[in-house]
């Protein structure tokens, strides 16, 4: 990437994009002010040249009516190009109103929060100022559910160098990803929708299979399009014509019955199946070097068609199923054409080509989109870095690592690491002066690297560990839960990974919060002794400056930080740095003094 930052790129683009927009607006005028001509023409032609010579008149009326529909096929094309516009042009702004902090007005993932976690909860990963609130980019629910997957479930060393490589490769080719995004919005591809092809191509109906309607297809419409001429040629009398309607309406009447069902699986969904067209061609039509990429890509193509151009003849299945809402149109059509039976064969010609690739089709737009949201977040922060993955088991160093949900003029990034197994790193200080939001940091940093993003920090470097963290406990009055119970329950996961000897990193904020100071001294040191013994690694956060003193009795595994506060005439000033060494200033009382409790 060059010099230039995001926020110029997307001002640029957006300055851009308005001009070729206005420049579409303009045509699009010139073309009704076209239509209104061409009908204007035709009437004059007809009404003064029809006495004089009616054929000339004729001619010239069917010109202009042939360039009336060219110029409403032409309208049509210049209208979905302007809305395509519109789409990018708002995309650019969200951007730029997330770059300054922005953002949440954005999808907050709430809805994919379990309700037990080893970390969701405690990092904000979900929700309200979140992390997946600030990185989606997402337009289909299939890509924010493989989004959401990828920050719940890290990824294995192989697969997050593969996603930093994707990352890296079309991080800068803005303008695809975007456009990715705007074929997205246009009408965004649901769940729902999956589901209800899945339904329907997981039905066995054997009633159109049968062959007998392959030759009822043909042999149908040419008998009644042959008595309907024979009847405009006077050749058949009223009656016998209108005999035949019947019968070949009650015909076809049974025919649309029985495509009843498969209608009512698939209503409306062709708006979301010509997304789904448009953003798998925009896949296809890439040309990409990463091998994770290049998987992806090949999940739409078997060598032999392509995926885009088979749901697009979906697609225009449904649409034509669609007409039977127009009963003027749909009844003649039904009769002349058995419209609803060509619809239907074509349906399970498409499905028997189809059948076993479909699914997936929808599950790698979901990849591509997550990996999309990961390749902007790259974009919009260059400065960050991405991880290392280092095999030796126990480490984490970071150099200036910081809170990526923090705005960057109000951000404070500290360096901090971890080397070897059975180390505990304990983190005093006074409240408010920023332990939980390093922990956070800490978090995060793990999360979003083993999601193949880059991290806020200038270097970060890590064993591959599964996260595992206690700061968020609260109390469940359903399952008459207190918040003490409930934090003993986190906390005998924990231990029981440990005993386990899983690679986990562990984020301890404030254990033992809900019972008196003495039991919560005398539990925790005995949690962090067992942590020591049983080989763990992570960090804890406390303000029992007594536990720091576990150094004296494991100086190879015990390292002290703190967060200070300075104090001046009864002010606090923190400056939010991790510093090494045991906490010296506290300020409770200073705080308590403010609220008016004498001390």
């Amino acid at each position: 990437m060059n010099n230039t930052s995001p926020v110029d790129i997307y001002t640029t683009h957006i300055q851009t994009i308005t001009a070729g927009r206005n420049f579409l607006l303009k045509q699009k005028s010139l073309v009704s002010w076209g239509r209104l001509a061409a009908i204007g023409t035709a009437v004059a032609a007809f009404y003064f040249l029809s006495t004089i010579n009616l054929g000339l008149a004729l001619v010239i009326a069917v010109l202009c009516l042939a360039g009336f529909f060219r110029l409403v096929v032409m309208a049509v094309n210049i209208s979905k190009k302007i809305e395509n516009l519109n789409r990018l042009i708002a995309i650019n702004e969200q951007e730029l109103k997330t770059v300054d902090g922005q953002y949440l007005d954005l999808p907050n993932g709430a809805n994919y929060l379990p309700p037990l976690h080893h970390y969701a909860n405690d990092l904000d990963i979900f929700g309200r100022a979140s992390l997946y609130q600030y990185i989606n980019r997402t337009a289909s629910e299939q890509g924010g559910l493989a989004l959401a997957t990828w920050l719940l479930h890290p990824a294995e060393s192989a697969a997050i160098l593969k996603r930093q490589e994707a990352t890296k490769e079309i991080q800068n080719q803005y303008e695809w990803r975007q456009q990715l995004q705007a074929y997205g919005h246009a009408e965004p591809v649901t769940i729902a929708t999956q589901q209800k092809i899945k339904s329907w191509l997981q039905n066995d109906e054997t009633f159109f299979t049968k062959s007998i309607w392959q030759v009822i297809r043909f042999i149908g419409p040419a008998i009644i399009i042959t008595i309907t001429a024979l009847y405009i040629a006077d050749k058949i009398e009223t009656r016998w014509f209108n005999l035949s309607l019947l019968i070949f309406f009650l015909i076809t009447s049974y025919i649309s019955k029985k495509t009843t069902h498969t209608y009512n699986t698939l209503n409306k969904i062709a708006s979301e199946v010509s997304t789904l067209s448009s953003s798998i061609r925009h896949i296809e039509n890439q040309t990409f070097k990463a091998d994770w990429l290049q998987q992806n890509q090949q999940q739409f193509t078997d060598g032999h068609s392509k995926a885009s151009v088979s749901v697009k003849t979906l697609n225009g299945i449904l649409s034509r199923l669609d007409i039977r809402l127009n009963p003027v149109a749909f009844i003649p059509l039904n009769i002349l054409l058995f419209w609803d039976l060509q619809q239907m064969l074509a349906f399970e010609k498409w499905k028997k080509a189809n059948k076993e690739k479909m699914m997936q089709w929808f599950d790698a737009l979901g990849q591509m989109e997550a990996m999309n949201s990961i390749a902007t977040v790259a974009f919009n922060h260059p400065e960050w870095c991405f991880p290392q993955i280092a095999e030796a088991h126990g480490i984490y160093t970071a150099t200036h690592l910081g809170h990526p949900l923090i705005a960057k003029h109000k951000r404070v990034s500290s360096s901090f690491s971890t080397e070897g197994q059975g180390k505990i790193a304990i983190v005093t200080g006074s409240n408010m002066a920023g332990k939980s939001t390093f922990l956070r940091s800490v978090g995060l940093s793990f999360i979003m690297g083993m999601a193949g993003m880059p991290v806020c920090a200038v270097a970060v470097k890590f064993s591959w560990m599964t996260v595992m963290s206690t700061m968020r406990i609260s109390d469940n009055l359903e399952e008459s839960t207190s918040t003490f119970y409930a934090e003993l329950k986190k906390l005998k996961e924990i231990i029981d990974a440990v005993n386990r000897k899983e690679k986990i990193f562990l984020l301890l904020d404030e254990i033992l919060r809900g019972t008196n100071s003495l039991d919560r001294h005398t539990g925790s040191k005995a949690l962090i002794q067992q942590l020591i013994k049983q080989q763990a690694v992570g960090v804890i956060a406390t303000h029992d400056l007594e536990l720091a003193n576990l150094i004296n009795e494991y100086p190879a595994n015990v390292h002290n930080y703190h967060f200070d506060v300075q104090v001046a005439n009864e002010e606090l000033f923190f400056d939010y740095k991790l510093k090494e060494g045991i906490c010296q200033s506290l300020n409770a009382s200073i705080l308590m003094k403010k609220i008016g409790i004498d001390l």
